[in-house]
Protein backbone atom coordinates (compact mmCIF):
# COMPACT_ATOMS: atom_id res chain seq x y z
CA UNK A 1 0.00 0.00 0.00
CA UNK A 2 1.30 3.51 -0.97
CA UNK A 3 0.55 6.60 0.11
CA UNK A 4 0.65 10.18 -0.93
CA UNK A 5 -0.79 13.39 -1.64
CA UNK A 6 -1.38 15.46 -4.74
CA UNK A 7 -3.21 17.71 -6.26
CA UNK A 8 -5.01 18.07 -2.61
CA UNK A 9 -6.11 14.06 -2.99
CA UNK A 10 -4.81 11.65 -0.83
CA UNK A 11 -4.14 8.69 -3.31
CA UNK A 12 -3.74 5.07 -2.00
CA UNK A 13 -2.27 2.80 -4.41
CA UNK A 14 -1.54 -0.92 -4.58
CA UNK A 15 -4.97 -1.22 -1.69
CA UNK A 16 -5.61 -5.09 -1.13
CA UNK A 17 -8.68 -6.54 0.44
CA UNK A 18 -10.75 -3.13 0.03
CA UNK A 19 -13.82 -2.12 -2.14
CA UNK A 20 -15.70 1.00 -1.10
CA UNK A 21 -18.81 -0.14 -2.37
CA UNK A 22 -18.50 -3.44 -0.39
CA UNK A 23 -17.89 -1.34 2.87
CA UNK A 24 -20.59 1.26 2.76
CA UNK A 25 -23.00 -0.98 1.05
CA UNK A 26 -23.14 -3.87 3.54
CA UNK A 27 -25.01 -2.52 6.17
CA UNK A 28 -22.89 -1.20 8.81
CA UNK A 29 -23.40 2.71 8.15
CA UNK A 30 -26.30 5.29 6.56
CA UNK A 31 -24.90 8.83 6.10
CA UNK A 32 -23.28 8.48 2.69
CA UNK A 33 -24.41 8.84 -0.71
CA UNK A 34 -23.60 6.85 -3.91
CA UNK A 35 -22.30 9.72 -6.78
CA UNK A 36 -21.69 7.64 -9.44
CA UNK A 37 -19.26 4.32 -10.12
CA UNK A 38 -17.47 3.35 -7.03
CA UNK A 39 -17.78 7.23 -5.69
CA UNK A 40 -19.28 7.83 -2.86
CA UNK A 41 -19.71 10.75 -0.58
CA UNK A 42 -19.76 10.48 3.15
CA UNK A 43 -19.49 11.84 6.46
CA UNK A 44 -18.33 11.02 10.02
CA UNK A 45 -16.55 12.78 12.59
CA UNK A 46 -18.06 15.91 11.36
CA UNK A 47 -16.07 15.80 8.09
CA UNK A 48 -16.86 15.26 4.95
CA UNK A 49 -15.45 12.93 1.84
CA UNK A 50 -15.64 12.45 -1.62
CA UNK A 51 -13.99 9.11 -2.22
CA UNK A 52 -13.27 7.09 -5.44
CA UNK A 53 -11.81 3.70 -6.45
CA UNK A 54 -9.92 2.03 -9.74
CA UNK A 55 -8.80 -1.07 -9.20
CA UNK A 56 -6.40 -1.10 -6.19
CA UNK A 57 -6.03 2.68 -6.32
CA UNK A 58 -8.16 4.41 -3.63
CA UNK A 59 -8.81 8.50 -4.58
CA UNK A 60 -9.78 10.86 -1.08
CA UNK A 61 -10.25 14.10 -3.12
CA UNK A 62 -10.01 17.41 -1.23
CA UNK A 63 -7.78 15.76 1.82
CA UNK A 64 -5.17 16.86 3.74
CA UNK A 65 -2.25 13.82 5.04
CA UNK A 66 -3.46 15.39 8.38
CA UNK A 67 -6.84 14.82 8.25
CA UNK A 68 -5.99 11.27 6.67
CA UNK A 69 -3.83 10.17 9.31
CA UNK A 70 -6.19 11.65 12.01
CA UNK A 71 -9.49 10.71 10.46
CA UNK A 72 -9.85 8.31 7.43
CA UNK A 73 -7.22 5.43 8.05
CA UNK A 74 -9.15 4.57 11.39
CA UNK A 75 -12.07 4.86 9.84
CA UNK A 76 -11.58 2.91 7.35
CA UNK A 77 -9.24 0.04 9.43
CA UNK A 78 -6.76 0.75 6.60
CA UNK A 79 -3.81 -0.59 8.95
CA UNK A 80 -5.49 -4.12 9.88
CA UNK A 81 -4.31 -7.42 7.49
CA UNK A 82 -7.58 -8.48 6.12
CA UNK A 83 -6.03 -10.82 3.95
CA UNK A 84 -5.39 -13.02 7.19
CA UNK A 85 -8.29 -12.00 8.97
CA UNK A 86 -10.47 -13.30 5.58
CA UNK A 87 -7.59 -16.85 5.50
CA UNK A 88 -8.12 -17.52 9.42
CA UNK A 89 -12.30 -17.50 8.59
CA UNK A 90 -11.74 -20.03 6.42
CA UNK A 91 -9.73 -22.16 8.62
CA UNK A 92 -12.48 -22.21 10.94
CA UNK A 93 -15.34 -22.84 8.51
CA UNK A 94 -14.56 -23.64 4.90
CA UNK A 95 -17.88 -22.89 4.09
CA UNK A 96 -17.64 -19.24 4.25
CA UNK A 97 -15.32 -19.37 1.32
CA UNK A 98 -18.20 -18.08 -1.41
CA UNK A 99 -19.18 -15.57 1.18
CA UNK A 100 -15.68 -14.37 1.35
CA UNK A 101 -15.08 -14.68 -1.78
CA UNK A 102 -17.52 -13.07 -3.04
CA UNK A 103 -17.40 -9.57 -1.19
CA UNK A 104 -13.93 -9.45 -0.42
CA UNK A 105 -13.21 -6.05 -0.06
CA UNK A 106 -15.48 -5.61 3.18
CA UNK A 107 -14.09 -3.99 5.94
CA UNK A 108 -15.88 -3.02 9.34
CA UNK A 109 -15.92 0.97 9.96
CA UNK A 110 -14.43 2.62 12.84
CA UNK A 111 -16.94 5.25 13.57
CA UNK A 112 -18.37 7.55 15.61
CA UNK A 113 -19.98 6.01 18.99
CA UNK A 114 -22.52 8.25 19.02
CA UNK A 115 -23.97 8.40 15.51
CA UNK A 116 -23.79 4.62 15.23
CA UNK A 117 -25.67 4.49 18.76
CA UNK A 118 -28.44 6.69 17.33
CA UNK A 119 -28.39 5.39 13.91
CA UNK A 120 -28.73 1.29 14.75
CA UNK A 121 -31.43 3.07 17.59
CA UNK A 122 -33.49 4.10 14.01
CA UNK A 123 -32.28 0.83 12.09
CA UNK A 124 -35.06 -1.21 13.91
CA UNK A 125 -37.87 -2.49 11.89
CA UNK A 126 -36.83 -0.36 8.66
CA UNK A 127 -35.39 -0.55 5.55
CA UNK A 128 -31.71 0.53 4.64
CA UNK A 129 -32.78 2.88 2.63
CA UNK A 130 -35.58 4.84 4.61
CA UNK A 131 -32.69 4.84 8.10
CA UNK A 132 -30.16 6.43 5.63
CA UNK A 133 -33.37 9.10 4.90
CA UNK A 134 -34.40 9.74 8.19
CA UNK A 135 -30.20 9.88 9.04
CA UNK A 136 -29.70 12.84 6.46
CA UNK A 137 -32.67 14.58 7.38
CA UNK A 138 -31.28 14.55 11.22
CA UNK A 139 -28.70 15.71 9.80
CA UNK A 140 -29.83 18.32 8.17
CA UNK A 141 -32.30 19.94 10.74
CA UNK A 142 -30.17 19.20 13.86
CA UNK A 143 -26.33 18.83 13.11
CA UNK A 144 -23.78 21.63 11.59
CA UNK A 145 -23.67 22.75 8.07
CA UNK A 146 -20.00 21.92 5.86
CA UNK A 147 -20.06 24.21 3.09
CA UNK A 148 -18.40 22.65 0.31
CA UNK A 149 -15.71 24.39 -2.38
CA UNK A 150 -18.30 24.55 -5.12
CA UNK A 151 -20.86 25.94 -2.80
CA UNK A 152 -23.09 23.28 -1.85
CA UNK A 153 -23.92 22.59 1.93
CA UNK A 154 -23.89 19.06 3.50
CA UNK A 155 -24.71 18.47 7.48
CA UNK A 156 -23.01 16.20 9.89
CA UNK A 157 -24.50 14.32 12.25
CA UNK A 158 -25.44 16.03 15.46
CA UNK A 159 -23.61 16.14 18.43
CA UNK A 160 -25.07 15.18 21.73
CA UNK A 161 -25.03 18.46 22.87
CA UNK A 162 -26.99 19.56 19.16
CA UNK A 163 -29.51 16.79 19.41
CA UNK A 164 -30.27 17.18 23.55
CA UNK A 165 -31.79 20.42 22.48
CA UNK A 166 -34.31 18.40 20.38
CA UNK A 167 -37.79 17.12 21.18
CA UNK A 168 -39.36 14.04 20.65
CA UNK A 169 -42.22 15.75 18.68
CA UNK A 170 -39.27 17.15 16.56
CA UNK A 171 -37.40 14.14 15.79
CA UNK A 172 -40.98 12.29 14.84
CA UNK A 173 -41.30 14.76 12.58
CA UNK A 174 -37.90 13.14 11.18
CA UNK A 175 -39.81 10.00 10.80
CA UNK A 176 -38.30 8.03 13.45
CA UNK A 177 -42.05 6.82 14.81
CA UNK A 178 -41.80 4.87 17.79
CA UNK A 179 -37.96 5.05 18.34
CA UNK A 180 -38.08 9.24 19.05
CA UNK A 181 -37.97 8.03 23.32
CA UNK A 182 -35.76 5.45 22.83
CA UNK A 183 -33.24 8.14 21.24
CA UNK A 184 -34.31 10.50 23.64
CA UNK A 185 -33.22 8.15 26.30
CA UNK A 186 -30.29 7.35 24.66
CA UNK A 187 -29.08 11.27 24.16
CA UNK A 188 -29.97 12.22 28.30
CA UNK A 189 -27.91 8.49 28.87
CA UNK A 190 -24.64 9.70 26.74
CA UNK A 191 -25.20 13.63 27.87
CA UNK A 192 -25.38 13.00 31.33
CA UNK A 193 -21.54 10.30 31.30
CA UNK A 194 -23.68 7.35 32.36
CA UNK A 195 -23.07 5.83 29.60
CA UNK A 196 -19.59 7.18 27.50
CA UNK A 197 -17.61 5.80 24.39
CA UNK A 198 -14.38 5.52 27.03
CA UNK A 199 -16.69 3.51 29.98
CA UNK A 200 -17.55 1.18 27.47
CA UNK A 201 -14.62 0.55 26.26
CA UNK A 202 -12.81 -0.41 29.87
CA UNK A 203 -15.79 -2.99 30.02
CA UNK A 204 -15.28 -6.39 29.17
CA UNK A 205 -17.62 -7.15 25.74
CA UNK A 206 -20.60 -8.65 28.24
CA UNK A 207 -20.73 -5.62 30.21
CA UNK A 208 -20.73 -2.88 27.54
CA UNK A 209 -23.53 -5.02 26.31
CA UNK A 210 -25.65 -4.72 29.47
CA UNK A 211 -24.93 -1.46 29.76
CA UNK A 212 -26.38 -0.33 26.52
CA UNK A 213 -29.36 -2.43 26.87
CA UNK A 214 -30.11 -0.14 29.81
CA UNK A 215 -30.93 2.25 27.27
CA UNK A 216 -34.69 2.17 26.27
CA UNK A 217 -35.23 0.52 23.70
CA UNK A 218 -32.01 -0.87 23.13
CA UNK A 219 -32.04 -4.78 22.89
CA UNK A 220 -29.66 -7.21 22.27
CA UNK A 221 -28.90 -6.84 18.35
CA UNK A 222 -28.86 -2.95 18.54
CA UNK A 223 -26.13 -2.94 21.39
CA UNK A 224 -24.32 -5.86 19.73
CA UNK A 225 -24.07 -3.46 16.78
CA UNK A 226 -23.10 -0.45 18.77
CA UNK A 227 -20.60 -2.54 20.00
CA UNK A 228 -19.44 -3.94 16.72
CA UNK A 229 -19.55 -1.08 14.53
CA UNK A 230 -19.31 1.77 16.99
CA UNK A 231 -16.63 0.36 19.47
CA UNK A 232 -14.50 -1.94 17.70
CA UNK A 233 -15.25 -4.99 19.41
CA UNK A 234 -15.67 -7.70 17.14
CA UNK A 235 -16.09 -10.54 19.14
CA UNK A 236 -19.69 -9.82 19.05
CA UNK A 237 -22.24 -11.42 16.62
CA UNK A 238 -25.34 -9.26 15.61
CA UNK A 239 -28.81 -11.44 14.72
CA UNK A 240 -31.41 -10.17 13.04
CA UNK A 241 -33.85 -11.41 10.99
CA UNK A 242 -31.60 -12.04 7.96
CA UNK A 243 -29.11 -13.21 9.62
CA UNK A 244 -31.00 -15.60 11.43
CA UNK A 245 -32.28 -16.85 8.23
CA UNK A 246 -29.00 -17.30 6.93
CA UNK A 247 -27.72 -19.06 9.63
CA UNK A 248 -30.36 -21.23 9.79
CA UNK A 249 -29.80 -21.76 6.20
CA UNK A 250 -25.99 -22.48 6.27
CA UNK A 251 -26.02 -24.77 9.67
CA UNK A 252 -29.39 -25.96 10.79
CA UNK A 253 -32.53 -27.67 9.02
CA UNK A 254 -35.07 -26.08 11.09
CA UNK A 255 -35.97 -22.78 12.81
CA UNK A 256 -33.50 -22.08 15.72
CA UNK A 257 -33.83 -19.05 18.67
CA UNK A 258 -31.36 -16.40 18.32
CA UNK A 259 -29.25 -17.01 21.37
CA UNK A 260 -28.51 -20.61 20.27
CA UNK A 261 -27.52 -18.92 16.78
CA UNK A 262 -25.10 -16.41 18.49
CA UNK A 263 -23.35 -18.63 21.41
CA UNK A 264 -22.99 -21.44 18.20
CA UNK A 265 -21.39 -18.51 16.10
CA UNK A 266 -19.54 -17.16 18.69
CA UNK A 267 -18.28 -20.94 19.60
CA UNK A 268 -16.72 -21.38 16.10
CA UNK A 269 -15.58 -18.09 15.02
CA UNK A 270 -14.78 -16.37 18.34
CA UNK A 271 -12.70 -12.93 17.92
CA UNK A 272 -13.61 -12.93 14.58
CA UNK A 273 -17.04 -13.32 14.93
CA UNK A 274 -18.18 -9.66 13.85
CA UNK A 275 -16.13 -10.41 10.29
CA UNK A 276 -17.38 -13.53 9.87
CA UNK A 277 -21.00 -11.93 10.35
CA UNK A 278 -19.98 -9.28 7.82
CA UNK A 279 -18.91 -11.53 4.93
CA UNK A 280 -22.14 -13.61 5.91
CA UNK A 281 -24.63 -10.95 5.75
CA UNK A 282 -23.79 -8.79 3.05
CA UNK A 283 -23.44 -12.42 0.82
CA UNK A 284 -26.66 -13.57 2.36
CA UNK A 285 -28.76 -10.58 2.10
CA UNK A 286 -27.72 -10.37 -1.67
CA UNK A 287 -28.51 -14.11 -2.51
CA UNK A 288 -31.99 -14.28 -0.74
CA UNK A 289 -30.54 -17.48 1.94
CA UNK A 290 -33.44 -19.02 3.20
CA UNK A 291 -35.99 -16.01 2.00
Amino acid sequence: MNIYSENKNIIINELSDFDIEEVLECGQCFHFTKLGESNYELLAFGKYLNVTQHGTKLIMHNTSMEEFDSCWKQYFDLDRDYFSIKSNILKLDSRLKEAVESKPGIRILRQEFFETLISFIISQNKQIPHIKQIVHTISERFGSEIVLEEGRKVYAFPTVEQLSKVTEDELRECKVGFRAPYIKCAVSMVASGEITEEKLLSMTVGDAREKLMTIKGVGEKVANCVLLFGLGFTDTFPIDVWMKRIMEYMYYDKPQDKKVIEAFAMEKYGDLAGYAQQYLFFYGRENGLGK
